[in-house]
């Protein structure tokens, strides 16, 4: 059994700064990816950042130069660092991992039960 457990959202005022932190745990054999993505009201589910094991990042180009996603491999954590946030970042944001479970030969994809980010203006 595999869990992805977020946590880290809030309510903040436009140009504040929160960090998200999404942990996996359960029966893993290795990490391919990590990942956040968002859902707003009325909106599709979007990819906001993403990393691999080795490191190589991707971002939405919304939210290049405003977040980070670092990622510690030994805690099969990854972190999602918001900044100068804008009420248009206002959405679920989702944790996502593309992980090999010790009882499957095949990647699989998990998601987080979801976390609340609401920017104010």
């Amino acid at each position: 059994q595999v869990q992805l457990v977020e946590s880290g959202g809030g309510l903040v005022q436009a140009g504040g700064s929160l960090r998200l932190s999404c942990a996996a745990s359960g029966s893993i054999f290795s990490i391919n990816v990590m990942g956040w993505y968002r859902q707003a009201p009325g909106k599709q589910r979007e990819l906001v950042a993403s990393i691999t094991s080795g490191g190589s990042t991707n971002y939405a180009d919304s939210v290049k130069g405003r977040f980070t996603i670092p990622r510690d491999n030994a805690k099969n954590t990854v972190y999602l660092q918001m900044s100068s946030l804008k009420p248009e970042d206002t959405a679920v944001y989702y944790c996502n991992a593309v992980l090999r479970p010790w009882e499957s030969l095949v990647l699989r994809d998990y998601w987080g039960q979801g976390t609340q980010v609401t920017v104010s203006s």
